[in-house]
């Protein structure tokens, strides 16, 4: 047997780890040499969900007389109450006695109640734990004793408005998290567990599992946050260092709030903690750096997460870009809307700030620095929603100046080429939409899998960046070269995954096959999925060498082209099984969109799909 003590501050208890024992074994048979007096309400303690342990102090608290033992210990211990009633509790239990005595010696000088709280490891798992009253009461000692095993955890959670999803999947890429204290339970949002970079356990509920991980060269400060909120303050800001059990040293902003009743009583605690570690040796250390990847090469469009927030704010590249500020250097507030030049657009954004309006869609006239003479045209879309106590946002903001100027061009010298730009934009603004809707679909069906997330996303958002930035740079929107697409974006996938993974992707294009917007946008997503498909279940193996993905596209006739995509994976024992997962459904649903017709082919290495697909497709206009 193994015991580890050590006093938690944030909850004034004493907490007791108990390794590799046998509850069996913590008691022996002794005969009973005091007569005690039978409890006159026995069955009634019995039922109660509590456990009540008696203790008498004998030779002035140097030792106990086991007065009754609650049925838990009992039941584990596989004895009776007569077994143990009038025993000493250093004979009948060492074990206990050594863990016990100095606690329950304490509370009898003082008569003072007392917290502990007991941990049962077996095989280097928490088995269960007791929260633990010690108190003094009538000349004798009370246990109460409320035992839980490692089971699902019970925490509270608060009410979300159907908003917790969204919440979730934009702390997980934020890199923040919140908690809510009430009374003396704790209530954990789950990127607090994306930041310290584990699952759940039973126990968090009873304390705080960020300030637990404090490095010792940070214990003054965290003593300082404490003992200032302890005497009223009912805000504080810090930054404080912690070390993950995988042993991550990490930089956490901490921003914690009081409420106190109208006699100076706490009543709850609510903080918000954020993930500001720099990146090290250029790896990325946080979700949110893989999210932003996804935008680094487009200038022209801009992820914008949590942008109503001055400090919680992450943007990709393209805003710095749009507003022609040094990201080290720009520090974020309202002031930023200034600069444009629509006083409605001003109006909603000050509402959309003040929690008026939850959100905003609309286009404006930017001044960079202020400057009438040097302007742009951007687009510009925010949501904003709470969740528990916190708000969140997340938006996109497009630069569509060289869009605008084609416009006017176009109109000098065709109506209609005017109509087909602004098509492209709205399709590009559609594009965003369905890229959300995979995400929310893809976070119910990986929920324990990011990394898949993560990789779907980062294809995805490859893709539409390369059709964005080449439609901005043609005006032909009805003879898109396919080959020019294809090898770009197998370069993304080779940077993105392949170098990762160890994939070659092999591509044989038809320098003849020109399509318009309608059939390419749609026909590029199925690539990226059937691609994410195939090195999702065709190379499970990572050790395995040669893997390989396989594209040839050509023409059938005038009028239809053929993609066959294949790879030399492991196959597909049960074909039916894997045309049910989400990736085939949103597959089977860009098929649809594009006109085409998809099957799977079974080779005797590997797995592939036959996809034929109409070459043009009616074009319609957006007004």
């Amino acid at each position: 047997m193994r015991i580890e003590k050590e006093y938690r501050k944030l909850e004034d208890t004493e907490e007791v780890r108990i390794y590799d024992i046998s509850e069996r074994d913590l008691f022996t048979q002794v005969p009973a040499e005091f007569e005690v007096m039978k409890m006159p309400f026995e069955t009634t303690l019995n039922n109660i969900s509590n456990d009540i342990d008696l203790f008498i102090p004998y030779d002035d608290g140097k030792d106990f007389i086991i007065e009754r033992l609650g049925l838990s210990a009992l039941v584990r211990g596989h004895i009776k109450q007569e077994d143990v009633a009038g025993r000493l509790l250093s004979k009948t239990s060492p074990g206990f006695f050594k863990i016990l005595a100095e606690p329950l010696r304490e509370v009898y000088q003082t008569k003072e109640m007392k917290k502990m709280r007991f941990y049962y490891h077996f095989n280097e798992k928490l088995a269960r734990f007791s929260n633990i009253k010690i108190l003094c009461d009538m000349g004798k000692i009370i246990l109460i004793s409320e035992h839980r095993d490692n089971s699902e955890s019970k925490l509270f959670i608060p009410e979300t408005e159907g908003y917790e999803e969204k919440a979730h999947l934009i702390e997980y890429f934020s890199q923040t998290g919140s908690y809510y204290k009430i009374k003396d339970r704790y209530s954990w949002t789950q990127g607090i567990y994306n930041i310290i970079n584990r699952p759940r356990e039973e126990n968090d509920e009873y304390y705080n599992i960020i300030f637990d991980l404090v490095i010792q060269e940070d214990k003054p400060i965290l003593e300082k946050i404490l003992r200032v909120m302890d005497q009223g303050r009912t805000n504080y800001e810090s930054v404080i260092r912690i070390r993950t059990d995988d042993g991550t040293l990490k930089y956490i902003e901490v921003n914690l709030y009081s409420k106190f009743d109208e006699n100076g009583n706490l009543v709850s605690r609510y903080g918000l903690l954020k993930d500001v570690s720099t990146d090290s040796n250029r790896k990325m250390t946080r979700p949110v750096d893989f999210l932003l990847k996804g935008f680094k090469n487009s200038k022209k469009l801009a992820l914008l997460i949590e942008p109503l927030s001055a400090k919680q704010h992450e943007f990709s590249e393209g805003f710095y870009e749009i507003c022609e500020v040094d990201p080290l250097e720009y520090h974020h507030s309202r002031e930023v809307i200034d600069n444009i030049v629509e006083e409605d657009v001003k109006c909603r954004f000050r509402q959309l700030f003040d929690g008026e309006v939850n959100d905003l869609d609309a286009s404006f006239t930017y001044n960079v620095h202020g400057d009438e003479n040097h302007q742009k045209t951007c687009d510009i879309y925010i949501e904003r929603f709470e969740f528990g106590q916190a708000t969140h946002s997340i938006g996109f903001l497009t630069d569509i100046t060289e869009e605008r100027n084609k416009q006017k061009e176009l109109i000098e010298a065709n109506e209609h080429q005017k109509i087909l730009i602004k098509e492209v934009h709205h399709r590009v603004k559609n594009n965003l939409q369905v890229l959300n809707s995979f995400l929310n679909l893809e976070k119910r069906a990986y929920k324990n899998k990011p990394s898949i997330i993560i990789d779907h996303m980062q294809s995805r958002l490859s893709s539409l960046a390369i059709l964005h930035e080449k439609t901005y740079n043609t005006t032909d929107f009805k003879n898109i070269n396919l080959k020019e697409y294809i090898i770009d974006q197998d370069s993304q996938l080779r940077g993105l995954i392949g170098l990762r993974d160890g994939i070659e992707f092999v591509s044989d294009v038809d320098e003849n096959i020109n399509l318009t917007i309608e059939v390419i946008t749609p026909l590029l997503l199925v690539i990226d999925e059937l691609t994410m498909n195939a090195i999702k279940h065709a190379f499970p193996d990572k050790s395995v060498p040669n893997k390989k993905i396989f594209k040839q596209i050509s023409k059938l006739d005038n009028a239809t082209g053929q993609l066959i995509l294949k790879d030399n994976g492991v196959g597909i024992e049960n074909p039916k099984a894997i045309t049910k997962n989400l990736g085939c459904e949103i597959i089977k649903n860009l098929t649809k969109q594009l006109d085409g017709k998809i099957e799977l082919i079974q080779y005797e290495h590997g797995t592939g799909y036959k996809l034929t697909f109409p070459l043009d497709m009616e074009h319609t206009i957006e007004e």
